[in-house]
Formats: structure tokens, C-alpha cells, sequence
């Protein structure tokens, strides 16, 4: 399993939001600065959180970036589905793929539970977990 740069960063990102004064709205220049993140590549990033309903943006002087929903709602597995980072630990466990030897396969049944177990727990965090640094025990 392997959490890609874009899930990473959009972790990092939200987590810049969630501290924001008042929510305030962040310019991206800011939010990339700060965080060490080309402005393109968390535009991309910031699309995907938008597009999800998780932030928004304000246009002119003040504008910028904010979080919509509240960090105890909020869990890692929800950015990581709005960036579309995945946690495919082989083929059989990719949305929409088949192996054709899952009939026979004897470790099939493992990768699904580990694909789950994952999802859960990843779905479990929220952000305002991740802030107080308290995560669920397994």
C-alpha cells in the first residue's frame, strides 16, 4: 500500500485550513508556501477538495481557501476519496477490477479484509483526531 504525494498533501492542506483563524479564507500562494507544495499541483489538489464540498473559495482581496465542513465530521478517508487516492494493496482490490483467479486464489479473501480494515480505519480519523493527535487503536 502506498498513500500517493496528492493524498499526503491534501492531508497537509486540509490540516492548514483547520487551524485558520476564524476560518478565514487562505490564499493558495499562502497555503503552498507554507507547506512546501507547488501552487499548481494543490490547485489541482484544491479542485478535487472543492468539487467534494469539503472547502471553498472566495474570489478578490481576502479571498482565498477555506474548509466548509467541520474538522470532527471530517474524516481522512473522505479527502483521500476527493483526491481519488487509493488504497490498492494488488489488482483484485481496484474498484472495478476482477482477478481471474479469485475462485481459486486462497490469499483474494486477505487482500479484501486488509482493503477494508484500511478504509475503515482511515474512515474513522477525523481531522479533528489528527489535530489532538489521538487515533484509534486496532
Amino acid at each position: 500500500m502506498r498513500i500517493t504525494t496528492k493524498g499526503r498533501y491534501a492531508i497537509r492542506a486540509v490540516l492548514r485550513l483547520a487551524q485558520a483563524e476564524e476560518h478565514r479564507p487562505i490564499p493558495i500562494r499562502i497555503l503552498a508556501a507554507q507547506e512546501g507544495i507547488s501552487p499548481e499541483f494543490l490547485e489541482q489538489i484544491f479542485f478535487r477538495l472543492r468539487k467534494s464540498g469539503i472547502i471553498n473559495s472566495t474570489r478578490g482581496p481576502g479571498g482565498g481557501f477555506r474548509l466548509v465542513k467541520e474538522v470532527d465530521g471530517l474524516t481522512l478517508m473522505e479527502i483521500f476519496d476527493a483526491v481519488e487516492e487509493g488504497f490498492f494493496l494488488s489488482p483484485c482490490t481496484q474498484d472495478g477490477e476482477h482477478c481471474d483467479r479469485e475462485e481459486r486464489c486462497l490469499v483474494h479473501g486477505l487482500w479484501e479484509h486488509t482493503y477494508e480494515m484500511l478504509r475503515s480505519y482511515f474512515g474513522a480519523i477525523t481531522i479533528a483526531d489528527v489535530m489532538a493527535n489521538r487515533y484509534p487503536h486496532l
